[in-house]
């Protein structure tokens, strides 16, 4: 089994081949979705005592699963976050998967982490963090929220000298994102809801008027969000940093989405205040074209983070001692593939100028489907785009009428676009990330709307 062979040989070029073919499709299929019982009609049982060989089990993906799975690169994917990896990212992401390196630690990876930090770097120095920040590539946003609370958690005890309260509590607007409340699920944590405004941002003065009737003494973290997955709002991330500062409390912004737009001019005002941030995330599998799955998630003071986060045992004694930079000890994980990598490829080869055109060109798109909403009188905007997420609803549809308009563009392999709810009423919504999103995309899209 573990032998490169002709077989070997032969099928490592029919692999090659197949990716070579599929970044040269211009567009990618839409595809999507088929019942459990089709796929097992058509693909059998993969999984036998015998095996079926390598060409054999690509012949089944390539011909009845990978149909059946939705492209987030397509330029009219613009349900949930899409991602639009670059072909350079996509291209790395093989290299990494074929160089077996373990990230783990220093002593291990040390050539893939030094990358990695680079592409934190950048990052961190687009927030206007200090020259020692850093952090650690994760799965995703959930994972990189709950590392850095559990981070937060950790230094509040230490300041308060290890007393703890009867329970712990996290701050959050209304708008944060699920993850916030799985991550008090899991750490056992309360969370306190702060009213959002008119513009559904958490903002400094409502926090400290929350933080005023509660007894703040059990607050370890505060929790705002650059770019909301669902409208794209950014907080009030000034008002709230000078309200966490003056508190002592830890701050903590969540842009997996919306930090992305950090490296565009035209929104980067938005985002004033998270210089001031002890943490936050970014993922740059959604706004920053690099493959699933990654999350950057970066630290003010990384050894708050490492007092948190660092395993010891045994075994791990050799890594622990002479470390210059060990991955694992900053967050909730302990083995990690490279999956910072093709992020840093993409970067290192495109260079950060190609970013910000890329992120731009998404923004104007934006602003572009805001004024073909507002020229056409059977939708209506539901907010102004702050980003590149834009609500509207169809004047006059039910609920069921949104689905069926959604489900039949798909079937058409036309276009993925969900219906979403906005205070209980059912509207829809363009999450632009992908520059390959055109204009007309946008314009042939409303037009099965009429």
């Amino acid at each position: 089994m573990h032998r490169y062979d002709e077989d070997t040989e032969r099928l490592a070029q029919q692999v090659i081949d197949y990716a070579r073919a599929r970044l040269r499709l211009d567009p990618v299929p839409l595809d999507g979705p088929r019942p459990p019982a089709d796929l097992a009609a058509d693909a059998g049982r993969t999984v036998t005592e015998e095996g079926l060989g390598g060409d054999r089990a690509l012949q089944i993906f390539s011909d009845v699963l990978a149909p059946a799975c939705i492209s987030v690169d397509h330029p009219r994917y613009l349900s949930f976050i899409p991602a639009a990896p670059t072909e350079a990212a996509t291209l790395f992401d093989v290299v990494v998967g074929a160089s077996s390196i373990y990230a783990g630690s220093w002593l291990e990876g040390a050539g893939a982490i030094y990358a990695e930090n680079e592409a934190l770097r950048w990052l961190s120095d687009l927030a206007g963090l200090p020259e020692g920040a850093g952090g650690v590539f994760v799965q995703g946003g959930t994972l990189g929220n709950l590392s850095a609370l559990v981070a937060a958690r950790h230094d509040a005890l230490a300041r308060r000298g290890g007393e703890r309260p009867a329970r712990w509590v996290v701050v959050g607007s209304a708008e944060a994102h699920s993850s916030l409340q799985h991550a008090s699920r899991v750490m056992d944590v309360d969370v306190l809801v702060v009213p959002v405004d008119e513009h559904g941002r958490l903002t400094g003065s409502e926090l400290a008027k929350v933080l005023d009737e509660h007894d703040e003494d059990d607050v370890f973290a505060i929790h705002v969000t650059a770019g909301t997955t669902n409208y794209g709002i950014v907080d009030d991330i000034a008002g709230v940093a000078e309200v966490a500062k003056a508190r002592g409390i830890w701050l903590h912004v969540d842009g997996a989405y919306g930090v992305a737009a950090l490296c565009a001019p035209s929104v980067r005002h938005l985002f004033d205040g998270i210089e001031h941030a002890d943490s936050f995330i970014v993922d740059p599998h959604k706004w920053l074209f690099a493959p699933f799955d990654a999350c950057a998630l970066v630290y003010r003071d990384p050894e708050t983070a490492r007092a948190a986060h660092t395993q010891t045992a045994g075994y791990l004694e050799a890594i622990n001692r002479d470390s210059e930079w060990n991955p694992s000890d900053y967050a909730v994980h302990l083995s990690r593939r490279a999956r910072g990598l093709p992020f840093w490829f993409s970067l290192a080869a495109h260079g950060t100028n190609a970013y910000t055109a890329a992120v731009e060109r998404t923004l104007d798109v934006a602003r572009f489907a805001g004024d073909e909403i507002r020229k056409r009188s059977y939708v209506e905007l539901v907010r102004d785009p702050q980003l590149s997420v834009v609500v509207f609803r169809r004047l006059g549809w039910t609920p069921e009428q949104y689905y069926a308009w959604s489900e039949r563009i798909m079937s058409a392999n036309f276009a993925f676009v969900l219906p979403t709810t906005h205070y209980g009423e059912t509207v829809t919504r363009f999450a632009i990330t992908n520059p390959k999103t055109s204009e007309s995309d946008i314009a042939m899209i409303l037009d099965t709307m009429a």
